[in-house]
């Protein structure tokens, strides 16, 4: 079984904000599989499916970002699922906007959600995927850059930025990380 967690913060108001790319790439694997996210357990929505007879469970925490790993934590102890079937997906404000960075492990990088995550899996062992938002403009809080919305213009480029993540991930679950980070760790597409 998969884990796959997308970060965000509930509610309209947070709707279309770079921190909720995350969500976002959840919405596009449930409508691949026809998946609606329309469950609730564990302070989250979630649905499951089928890859090549492998369950995959998809996961939006509710309970805003920073404490996102609770939810988490709480379904790996429920499935009994390890770190290393995780995958979570974030924003990322110091990769170019569409750009994607997939890792076995590493440090939190300062996102907040991935952060808590790995405090309550006690490990940095947990895969994640990164999608690039762009650092704020000079001058610009970095809290408001990722709560605030993508321009028009950014709209395609996000859009491709979500299609290739949930490409990533089914071939993470399919093929295992490695062969998701040699086909997507690069450009950001145009």
């Amino acid at each position: 079984m998969k884990l796959v967690v997308g970060l965000g913060n509930p509610g309209k108001q947070y709707v279309g904000t770079r921190h909720n790319i995350g969500f976002d790439v959840l919405a596009e694997l449930a409508r691949r599989f026809i998946a609606p996210l329309n469950k609730q357990k564990f302070e989250a929505l979630y649905s499951e499916f089928l890859v090549q007879n492998e369950k995959v469970l998809l996961v939006a925490p509710q309970t805003y970002m920073n404490l996102s790993g609770q939810s988490v934590q709480k379904f790996c102890s429920f499935y009994q699922i390890e770190p290393a079937d995780v995958l979570v997906t974030c924003d990322d404000l110091n990769l170019p906007l569409g750009k994607l960075r997939m890792r076995q492990s590493g440090s939190a990088g300062g996102q907040k959600g991935l952060q808590n995550i790995l405090q309550q899996l006690g490990t940095q062992d947990v895969p994640r995927l990164r999608l690039g938002v762009d650092p704020p403009p000079a001058g610009r809080d970095a809290k408001d850059w990722v709560l605030g919305t993508f321009g028009k213009s950014d709209l395609p480029l996000v859009e491709t930025a979500v299609q290739s993540a949930a490409q990533a991930i089914e071939i993470w679950v399919t093929q295992g990380v490695a062969a998701a980070m040699n086909r997507f760790n690069g450009e950001p597409p145009k």
